[in-house]
């Protein structure tokens, strides 16, 4: 008799691991990374993207738009997929545009020091 019940727990084991399986997070909507994607790209234009990385912005944002459709048409996994797409470009958006401004704040710092450097020998040679 406890062989019987031994082998039916095991069998009900198998049947909830399959359902479980069938149960994957790929037929669950993608909302959370929608919204992750969505933020990103918020993120990036307010780092300058729009500007500094229109290209990589533009992109972003179309993926956003598809990965919306995606989910309004429950086709979960394409949502996800494109969500995360989204995601990545904005972050490449937010870099390049963080980038771009700091190559400029460097630029303008190395003219600075030169006009500095220059006034410094003036003064030296005025002596």
């Amino acid at each position: 008799m406890n062989r019987k019940v031994s082998i039916k727990l095991i069998a009900g084991s198998v049947v909830l691991l399959g359902l479980a399986a069938c149960a994957s997070p790929q037929k669950a909507p993608a909302t959370a990374e929608v919204a992750v994607s969505k933020n990103a790209v918020e993120n990036a234009v307010e780092a300058g993207a729009g500007t500094l990385a229109p290209d990589e912005i533009t992109m972003a944002r179309e993926k956003m738009l598809k990965a919306n459709q995606a989910l309004a048409a429950k086709d979960y996994k394409l949502a996800r997929e494109l969500a995360v797409q989204a995601e990545a470009d904005a972050k490449l958006a937010q870099s390049k545009a963080n980038s771009e401004k700091a190559n400029a704040a460097s630029a303008a710092l190395d003219a600075d020091l030169r006009a500095l450097r220059q006034e410094v020998d003036r003064a030296n040679q005025q002596q």
